[in-house]
């Protein structure tokens, strides 16, 4: 669970603009966010499958976001990739 201050955090390093709370790049930080709390859960909790089903939903919206960015500018995506430290 990825706390409202730490979402906060999350849009304002990732920001394009002033007020952007939507564009992909904050989207796509905020799913790593996600998927990081989600992977620390699952090496205490092994065989919470509805949780997974739900973290593989993330991972590839993630994945269909960053192939977006991909195709309208690479500069962005690999930005986004180097920013976050996403492996590609």
């Amino acid at each position: 669970m990825i706390t409202p201050e730490r979402k906060k955090e999350v849009v304002a390093e990732n920001a394009t603009g002033k007020n952007d709370t939507g564009s992909p790049e904050v989207q796509i930080a905020i799913l790593s966010e996600r998927i990081t709390n989600l992977t620390e859960h699952f090496k205490t909790h092994a065989k919470d499958n509805h949780s997974r089903r739900g973290m593989i939903k993330m991972v590839s919206l993630r994945r269909n976001l960053l192939d977006y960015v991909k195709s309208k500018d690479v500069k962005r995506y690999e930005g986004i990739i180097a920013k976050l430290g996403l492996r590609r």
